[in-house]
């Protein structure tokens, strides 16, 4: 019993404690809005930097801080300027009555002097440091002249200093006032803001000197706090940065305490240098500063007092929340939040701009779906009876309406009537009615205008055929769209895949590499790596000026390739300028395979320009495809179109789309922008270099052949040379070739060439058999020779042979055992 107790009363406490830990948080949220909405909305942050700043002095009698802030605020949040103004006469009234007046008037005299600017219509923003100067300075003159009668060189030179303060205090705080007030900035700050940041809060703690606690001082603890803060964001830099100048500030306020710019600048530093130790590594900072600089400055006897205010700055630090510090580190370049926050950034236009492609991409498929004709067999057979009815009735209405037996035929013998027509209509579009002799007899019978009947409907054939053409022309058009925009369709989905396929962190790759290289002792400047996808390797780095000596290629491009298990060669490389530069290298994945083609091609007659064209063109996804084009006839109008036909297709295959819907859009351009009977050929090879994959593609072209060793492989596909007709469909051959392999892909002049062979087929591959080379450039010229002799040394067409030899790639240096030199290096 007892045990079943215990059993419900434990889900039963973790359900409770999940219930306040929500609860919990949920309060936390609530207050720090209510929080966000009262400092930010309210102003109440105005307040408090109004009500310091209102008290604050430099060198015991110089305010120049009031009159900066207020007109900040007055020009960047107007609204909120009397409450500012009412905070800052707040915070003098703690000093003195002059200085409350003197703060009191120099506000007053700056808005009638603002007023009078905007009756000039002069630029305000641009303007402003010079109307406080000029403000700050008319006050103070008049007042010292109201209470003195007189101005001294002393009183002169202190008017002068607190009004350039004051110009320059302005410029300071138009940029800093927005960072501290504007709850919906995104932006990251710029150097100049976060210096001018600093200031402001300098300024701010200037406000808090002569406060202490239990004889601790407020604007130490607070000094302390804010340079922890920075450090433990920023780094060393910013932390000395803040340190020097908060101390500066501070010191000018109180020259007694000038040490404290040097506590608080090295405590930015050494807490910087151990931030890697979180909170305590960047508080070890401080305290170790603090008992270093403190002995300097105040000697043994007040160390301890020194030492409990950085205790208490470091408590304050503690329980700083860190979603707070990590707020401002997002807005500071080169912290690691800062970096996660542009990394969400680009994330987000990287999401919206691949869902904008992939909308598009939507579109385009919708649109080839509504622009197909298949999947509507039903509807097919339909349209063909409304067709047929649509003609009867054409021919009907010329002939039966006005026969005199039109009942008998329709009404009585609809059916019979309607077969007879619908058979003789059939009979004279195939052109075999005369031969029909059985129907010709039958349908007499039938009819009394029979004779009538059959000449109407073979005139209204001729429209009916028309018509048929037209259609089908049209429809074909609307395959041939709907093809095309399925392949954009297609691309732009990949290329929207492309776009969001997420950047892969690739650290310890780059410090694996850094360690192998240096332990081999070689120099890099930095590494960075793009992509380890085998097949796909995208490495950039940089080493010292090597003066071409090849030091990437013979030694680093080796030693990844061990690293990676994957051949890596030198993609591109850029060399200093300079001695004392870096040189930029870029490797990449070696293909599996590599290329090496042969070309023979000779013109009509031995003419100049031939009507062949041929093409090897680099696909840019590891594909290599070679092409001869065969325009029809001969010299430049047949050079021209096949040509042509070879750079359309370029074009469309380096956009990515698939090969089939390639060629079937180049034919209908060929076929549609003439209407002269011009045509071409296409004998398309692409070639995986990765595993030697190959897809033939062959459009009125002769075959192809491999020679693997001593056989010899025939490649042969049946269809029209394009620019024929509108709709054919593209066949793909698909064969797999070999490391030695040769493809021999040849023009109708080469294949048909030879003068007194019956078989042309079997002729060529003796011939292809009986070469003994392997060079690709001697089987091209042999094979071109071979058919020149046959014909007595003339050339009777247009003659192209390309053959294509596929060799593994084999690297120029081998690999560089990397990890062996790493562990001697151990």
């Amino acid at each position: 019993m007892e045990r079943t107790e215990r059993n419900l009363i434990a889900p039963i406490t973790d359900v409770n404690i999940e219930k306040t830990q929500y609860a919990l948080s949920h309060w936390l949220h609530r207050l720090q809005l209510k929080l966000e909405h009262l400092f930010l909305q309210k102003g109440l942050i105005l307040v408090l930097i109004g009500f310091l700043l209102g008290r604050a002095l430099i060198l015991g009698e110089i305010t120049p801080f009031a009159l900066p802030f207020f007109a900040s605020v007055f020009m960047m949040r107007k609204g909120k300027a009397g409450i500012a103004m009412l905070a800052l006469i707040g915070g003098s009234f703690t000093l003195s009555a002059d200085v409350t007046i003197f703060t009191f008037l120099s506000i007053i005299l700056f808005l009638l002097c603002y007023k009078l600017l905007q009756k000039l219509k002069l630029d305000s923003i641009r303007t402003l440091p010079i109307l406080v100067l000029v403000t700050s300075l008319l006050t103070k003159v008049g007042i010292i002249y109201v209470t003195e009668k007189t101005i001294s060189l002393y009183d002169g030179t202190m008017v002068g200093v607190e009004s350039g303060l004051g110009f320059i205090l302005t410029l300071i705080f138009i940029q800093s006032v927005p960072l501290l007030t504007d709850k919906r900035r995104k932006q990251s700050f710029k150097t100049e803001e976060i210096i001018c940041l600093i200031i402001l809060i300098a300024s701010i703690l200037t406000g808090t000197i002569g406060w202490n606690l239990y004889e601790l001082s407020i604007e130490n603890i607070l000094s302390r706090y804010v340079v922890l803060v920075f450090a433990f964001v920023a780094g060393a830099t910013i932390g000395s940065t803040v340190g020097v100048v908060t101390g500066l500030i501070l010191s000018l306020a109180n020259v007694t305490s000038l040490y404290q710019m040097s506590l608080l600048a090295f405590s930015g530093l050494l807490g910087g240098l151990l931030k890697e130790g979180h909170k305590i590594g960047v508080s070890v900072g401080l305290v170790i500063g603090t008992m270093l600089i403190g002995l300097y400055g105040e000697g043994s006897n007040d160390i301890l007092t020194t030492l409990n205010e950085s205790l208490v700055a470091i408590a304050i630090f503690f329980i700083t929340p860190y979603k707070l510090i990590g707020k401002i580190a997002k807005f500071i370049p080169g912290t690691p939040e800062y970096s996660a926050e542009q990394q969400q950034y680009l994330r987000k236009i990287r999401d919206v701009t691949a869902n904008r492609v992939a909308q598009f991409s939507t579109v385009f498929q919708a649109l080839s779906n509504s622009f197909s004709e298949y999947g509507y067999p039903t509807a097919e057979s339909v349209e063909k009876d409304r067709e047929t009815d649509m003609f009867l009735s054409n021919v009907t209405e010329r002939t039966c309406q006005t026969c005199f037996k039109k009942d008998v035929c329709w009404a009585n013998n609809f059916t019979k009537t309607y077969d007879y027509m619908e058979e003789i209509m059939h009979e004279c579009d195939s052109d075999t009615l005369q031969y029909n002799h059985k129907l010709v007899r039958e349908w007499d019978k039938h009819c009394v205008k029979s004779k009538k009947v059959i000449n109407v409907i073979e005139q209204e054939l001729t429209y009916y055929q028309a018509n048929q053409k037209l259609k089908k022309q049209v429809q074909e058009s609307r395959k041939l769209v709907a093809d095309q925009l399925l392949g954009v369709s297609q691309v732009m989905s990949d290329f929207a895949k492309e776009i969001q396929r997420e950047g892969e962190n690739h650290h310890m790759q780059e410090e694996q590499i850094l360690e192998a290289l240096q332990a081999f002792g070689i120099e890099i400047g930095h590494v960075e790596i793009y992509s380890v996808e085998q097949g796909n390797v995208d490495i950039e780095l940089s080493i010292p000026y090597c003066n071409g000596s090849g030091e990437c290629e013979k030694l680093i491009a080796p030693m990844l390739s061990d690293i990676l298990e994957e051949t890596i060669v030198v993609k591109k490389e850029e060399c200093a300028a300079y001695p004392n530069g870096y040189c930029h290298v870029q490797l990449g994945s070696a293909k599996a395979y590599v290329i090496e083609t042969g070309v023979a091609h000779a013109a009509k007659g031995g003419g100049l320009v031939s009507g062949d064209s041929y093409s090897t063109i680099e696909l840019g996804v590891g594909k290599h495809a070679v092409a001869i084009s065969d325009g029809m006839g001969n010299g430049e109008r047949a050079h021209y179109e096949s040509n042509e036909t070879l750079q359309l297709l370029q074009k469309i295959l380096q956009s990515g789309i698939e090969e089939k819907i390639a060629i079937k859009s180049v034919n209908s351009i060929l076929s549609l922008r003439t209407t002269d009977e011009i045509f071409s050929t296409l004998d398309l090879a692409v070639i995986d270099l990765q595993d030697a994959s190959t897809k033939f593609l062959k459009i009125g072209s002769t075959p192809s052949y491999i020679k693997r060793g001593e056989k010899v492989l025939k490649i042969q596909a049946s269809n029209l040379p394009m620019g024929i007709i509108e709709e054919f469909e593209v066949d793909v051959v698909s064969e797999q070739l070999k490391a030695g392999d040769l493809l021999i892909m040849m023009s109708d002049g080469i294949f048909e060439g030879p003068r007194h062979v019956e078989n042309y087929d079997l002729w060529m591959k003796r011939k292809i058999k009986e070469i003994e080379t392997k060079d690709p450039q001697d089987v091209a010229d042999i094979i071109m020779e071979e058919v020149i002799r046959t014909r007595a040394g003339h050339i009777e067409d247009d003659m192209t042979v390309v053959v294509t030899k596929v060799k593994h790639n084999i690297p120029k240096w081998a690999a560089i055992p990397a990890y062996n030199y790493q562990k001697k290096a151990q």
